[in-house]
């Protein structure tokens, strides 16, 4: 009797990583993604927090491995290396926070600095998170505008407490992502990928990382 091999077939994988200062809402923004979850006090990282899911897209189903990295300067040197095999880069702001925005760009060619991508058309989305607030700063035309024309990346609003435009803005990362790659590109696995010891409730966090409650989002 011959043997009956089955092929399945794989999704191809994304590694995505969420930039940004400290409180501006990314683990919001990842866990209301992945697991439709919110809180006003959702626990603030320090140190890498791992995520993963499905997305179809255009009719492809991606398996999106979604990393949030933590805001505080003196993480710099435990997130950086989270930065290599990196496919899309999401680069998020509050609008209630200025500051936030301003440093934008900085978090965007730190990621360049230390990915060593030479990509020159990597694909970036700017996020801007908390859109529900009443006191916002930074209008929509002020980013749209500076994220067209400075950064030249897509600009997306969202909202983690009222779910707005947040699985359009994975979306729309992913399709950057594959306006700028050759579909023979398609990865089924990361040579990159950082393999974890010991998931936490669906989700890895760096050995390292410690976790503090924290209102972010």
């Amino acid at each position: 009797m011959k043997d009956k091999t089955i092929l399945v077939k794989q999704n191809p994988i994304l590694k995505v990583v969420i930039l940004g200062n400290s409180n501006v809402g990314k683990s919001c923004l990842m866990n209301r993604f992945v697991s439709n979850s919110f809180s006003d006090h959702t626990l603030h990282t320090l140190g890498v927090e791992f995520l993963q899911k499905e997305l179809d897209v255009n009719g492809i189903v991606y398996t999106l491995q979604i990393w949030d990295t933590a805001g505080q300067e003196r993480f710099r040197t435990l997130r950086t290396p989270f930065y290599r095999g990196t496919d899309i880069c999401l680069l998020t702001f509050a609008v209630d926070d200025v500051q936030s925005f301003k440093t934008v760009d900085s978090w965007r060619k730190e990621f360049l600095q230390y990915s060593r991508t030479t990509d020159v058309n990597f694909p970036f989305l700017v996020v801007a998170t908390k859109v529900d607030l009443q006191d916002r700063v930074v209008s929509r035309d002020e980013a749209d505008r500076w994220c067209s024309e400075y950064l030249g990346a897509p600009y997306v609003e969202t909202s983690s407490k009222t779910d707005m435009n947040i699985e359009t803005a994975f979306t729309l990362a992913v399709e950057v992502w594959a306006s700028t790659e050759r579909p023979s590109e398609l990865k089924i696995s990361h040579t990159n990928s950082v393999k974890l010891s010991r998931p936490i409730n669906g989700s890895a966090a760096c050995p390292t990382a410690e976790i503090v409650s924290s209102k972010c989002c």
